[in-house]
């Protein structure tokens, strides 16, 4: 039984290719809820049906009370026991069998079929569109609130819909049932019942709105404290080299406080909606209470409909006020959720183009035709820049930092695209194949290498997940890096390549690091190369070794090598010098020098520093 609802619904069976919708206001809301309800809704239908029955059931108990009162005022205790034998065998029925099945079934569905189900649905679906938003995406947010927002999106959206779906039945079968059953036996019973559901919209109407709102400022709030301490923590160690911990405890109290002032708006509201209820319900009980005897008194009602009313009215202020506590716990979630969309609803940005094709490289060579970029500021970047690159030749680019070397890498890579002219790859227009597609033919080593919290075979193997363990190894010795890798061992005792590396491969060295990401690029056999200050990490002794390795590496592809340190790239076959977003200059290492132009400055400098440094 467990097994079979536990089955219902897979998570990750099917890649969710259609994005949530993306639009703002409180029609967004709804169609974002509605995405994810109409993967369920089969779930969720069974699960009003469970609360359907159980409902009904429940409006029976005061019914069965009122009845047996009523025999025990009118029968024997012989009596009733033969003569109405089938009424209380009925009720035991009811209690014993039918309640405890109906509730079985609604637990099975919420507990087994939907929480788990549905929650990582959610997640995994979010997950699956946002990594795959721009890196721009990425680079305007915190990592940790992006992560917060898509891990508790989910369970609070499920959460949401889960109690709105038992409170309506509460409200509108439980309700509408006593109502009925009273107005069936003397209207005048039912008057105080119906007072009271106009008197509870009312108050559902005045508090729902500014308990929504609440909660919505609650959750943008508790974002922004959990961005601002995840900001701390990544960065401990800059906090800790400056010595700036009481900084960073003024930099989150400023928004604790905040979170603490939103949270008691919050709470005050939730306590004189509480109250309220409270009063509402009270008044409830004692004006059918009083209903009740004085129509007795009358002679209007006998004795068990006064003990069915009571039971009822009390049965009905308790369904209020659990329905009282769901309402806030609802519109808490649904300002969780709010915050989620923030990150999830939002349209992807740089798509692939709708009919983009595979990158199919069987050359390498690569053209920039009169690129313009400046990530949208009037100043640029990049201005008219032209530039052939031979399959197969091995190119430097060369210039003072913001001259427009790592954005010329980025755009060849789409991860920005530019605002005139193209670029192409044997002849292919990059922004008409797939990105993916793309960067699979381009393996890039940079400056600031960022490793996966796994094993060193993981990261290595990411560049070829489908390597043997002799493609790793062949790798890891060709970079160097296999006699460290042979002595490693983490916090748990697993060694050597089942090491794991710590978050961004803070376990390792900043050579080690480089070491491991040259091995992941050797290993991925990409036609194009990418080197963005490859070897920036390493020691002289190591770097001469895997400079050799990177000679070996780089044959028969086109490469692409940026440097400050002129000395790595100066036997390239062609170095391009780059000054505010043009190329001034371009030609071998030799020929440059002859021009006695930019680069001869630049070489000169470097080279004068370094004797200078030796006197």
């Amino acid at each position: 039984m467990f097994a079979f609802f536990e089955t219902l619904l897979r998570p990750t069976d099917v890649p969710p290719d259609r994005p949530p919708p993306v639009l703002a206001g409180r029609r967004g809301l709804l169609r974002f809820y509605a995405h994810f309800i109409g993967q369920v809704r089969g779930l969720l239908a069974l699960l009003f049906v469970a609360g359907l029955l159980v409902a009904l059931l429940d409006v029976t108990i005061p019914t069965m009370i009122g009845r047996v009162v009523t025999l025990a005022g009118t029968e024997s205790p012989a009596a009733i026991f033969s003569g109405h034998w089938h009424e209380l065998a009925m009720m035991a029925a009811v209690m014993l069998v039918l309640r405890p099945a109906a509730l079985f079934l609604r637990a099975l569905t919420t507990n087994q079929a939907i929480n788990a189900g549905m929650t990582n649905l959610i997640r995994w679906q979010s997950h699956w569109h946002v990594v795959r938003q721009s890196w721009s995406f990425f680079q305007n947010d915190f990592a940790g609130r992006i992560a917060n927002r898509v891990m508790q999106t989910g369970p609070s959206l499920r959460e949401s819909v889960v109690s709105a779906t038992n409170a309506v039945w509460y409200i509108v079968v439980y309700g509408t049932s006593a109502v009925i059953l009273l107005l069936g036996i003397e209207w005048r019973l039912a008057m105080p019942m119906l007072v009271w559901f106009c008197g509870y919209g009312l108050m559902l109407r005045y508090f729902v709105p500014r308990m929504r709102d609440r909660s919505r400022a609650m959750s943008e709030v508790r974002s922004k404290l959990t961005g601002r301490i995840v900001d701390s923590y990544t960065n401990i160690l800059t906090v800790k080299l400056f010595a700036r911990a009481r900084d960073e405890d003024s930099f989150v109290r400023e928004t604790i406080d905040e979170h603490t002032t939103t949270f008691r708006r919050q709470l005050r509201m939730t306590t004189r909606y509480v109250v309220t209820l409270n009063l509402l319900n009270a008044c409830l009980i004692v004006a059918t209470a009083g209903t009740a005897l004085l129509l007795w008194q009358s002679g209007a009602i006998a004795v068990g409909t006064v003990a069915m009313a009571l039971p009822l009215a009390w049965q009905i202020s308790n369904m209020a006020g659990w329905v009282g506590d769901n309402v806030t716990t609802i519109f808490e979630n649904v300002g969780v959720v709010q915050e989620g969309m923030r990150s999830i609803a939002v349209a992807r940005q740089m798509p692939d183009a709708p009919e983009a094709a595979e990158l199919q490289v069987t050359q390498g060579g690569i053209r920039f035709e009169h690129v313009n970029f400046g990530y949208g500021t009037e100043r640029g970047v990049l201005h008219d820049l032209s530039l052939d690159i031979a399959p197969g030749e091995r190119v430097g680019l060369v210039g003072h930092s913001g001259a427009g070397k790592s954005t010329l890498v980025n755009l060849l890579l789409n991860f920005h695209r530019p605002e005139e002219g193209r670029i192409l790859i044997d002849g292919q227009d990059i922004a008409d194949v797939t990105q993916e597609s793309l960067r699979t033919q381009i393996a890039m080593v940079t400056q600031d290498t960022s490793l996966l919290h796994r094993s060193i075979r993981d990261n290595i193997r990411y560049g070829r997940p489908w390597a043997s363990e002799a493609d790793v190894i062949a790798a890891a010795t060709q970079a160097e890096a296999l006699d460290f890798i042979d002595r490693l061992e983490d916090w748990d005792g697993r060694r050597g390549l089942d090491a794991h590396v710590g978050e961004r491969g803070v376990k390792l060295s900043g050579g080690q690091r480089q070491r491991i990401a040259i091995a992941r690029v050797i290993l991925k056999n990409a036609p194009i190369l990418v080197l963005d200050e490859a070897t920036s990490a390493l020691d002289s002794e190591v770097e001469a070794a895997i400079q050799s390795q990177l000679e070996f590496l780089m044959r028969g592809r086109t490469v692409i090598a940026i440097a400050h340190r002129l000395s790595t790239i100066a036997s390239m076959d062609r170095l391009i010098v780059l000054e505010h977003g043009r190329i001034v200059e371009q030609g071998s290492h030799s020929a440059l020098l002859a021009q006695n132009g930019p680069y001869a400055r630049m070489w000169s400098r470097q080279s004068g520093g370094f004797q200078a440094a030796a006197q």
